[in-house]
C-alpha cells in the first residue's frame, strides 16, 4: 500500500500547494505578477520536497501522463497504471477542495476562468513536453537531481507559458472546482487534457529516437 498512500499525499498535498498559493497570493495584492511569481515558487518547492520524500515508494509520479510515460516505458504495471491515476486524480481534487476550505471559500466550486486559445492549447502541449523530457533526461541522476530540476522547470514554465503550464491531466480536471485565480473552466479542460496526452507522446518519441541509452 505504500506506493499508492504515497501518489495519494503527494498529490494531494500538490494541489493544496497549487490552489492555496493561488487564493492566499489574491488575498494579499492584486497585482497579477506577484501572485503569478509568488504562486510558481511555492509550486516548485512543493515539488521538490514531495519528489524527494515519495520517490523511493511509488516513483513520486503525482500525474497520470507521468505514470503512462513509464508504462510505455514498461516501468508499470497496468494494473499500477490504472490504480495510480485513479488516486492521483481523487487526491487532486480533494486537494482542490481542501486548499478552498482552509482559505474561507465555498468547498466546491466550478471556475469561471475560461483558458482559451490556439496558442493557449500549443503552450500546454509544449509543458507538457518539457516537464516529461525534464523527468527522462534527469533520472539517470538520481531522486535529487530529478526532484530539483522539476521544481525549477515548473517554477519557470509557469511564468514563460501563456497556459501557466498545468501539465497534469489530474491537476487540469481538479482546478475545476476552484473559483480563484488557478481555476479552470470545464468547457476547455478537454483541450488542455488533449495538449498534455500529446505532449506525452512527443516526449516519449523524442526520449525513445534520440536520447535512450541503447
Amino acid at each position: 500500500m505504500q506506493k499508492y498512500i504515497s501518489e495519494f499525499i503527494g498529490t494531494f498535498i500538490l494541489l493544496v500547494s497549487i490552489v492555496g498559493s493561488g487564493i492566499a497570493g489574491q488575498q494579499y495584492t492584486n497585482d497579477q505578477m506577484v501572485i503569478l511569481f509568488s504562486h510558481a515558487v511555492v509550486i516548485g518547492f512543493t515539488l521538490i520536497f514531495i519528489i524527494r520524500i515519495f520517490a523511493n515508494f511509488s516513483g513520486a509520479h503525482f500525474n497520470p501522463i507521468v505514470s503512462i510515460i513509464f508504462f510505455l516505458q514498461k516501468e508499470l504495471s497496468s494494473r499500477d497504471l490504472f490504480l495510480y491515476i485513479l488516486i492521483q486524480i481523487i487526491a487532486a481534487v480533494l486537494g482542490t477542495l481542501f486548499a478552498n476550505y482552509i482559505f474561507g471559500l465555498n468547498v466546491i466550486e466550478i471556475s469561471s476562468n475560461i483558458r482559451s486559445g490556439a496558442n493557449i492549447y500549443i503552450s500546454e502541449f509544449f509543458a507538457a513536453t518539457g516537464l516529461l523530457l525534464v523527468i527522462l533526461l534527469s533520472r539517470a541522476d538520481g531522486k535529487n537531481v530529478v526532484s530539483f530540476n522539476v521544481g525549477i522547470y515548473i517554477t519557470a514554465a509557469l511564468i514563460f507559458t501563456s497556459s501557466t503550464s498545468f501539465a497534469n491531466p489530474a491537476v487540469t480536471i481538479a482546478r475545476m472546482f476552484t473559483e480563484s485565480f488557478t481555476g479552470i473552466n470545464p468547457s476547455t479542460v478537454i483541450f488542455f487534457i488533449s495538449c498534455q496526452v500529446i505532449g506525452m507522446f512527443a516526449a516519449y518519441i523524442l526520449y525513445n529516437q534520440f536520447f535512450k541509452s541503447k
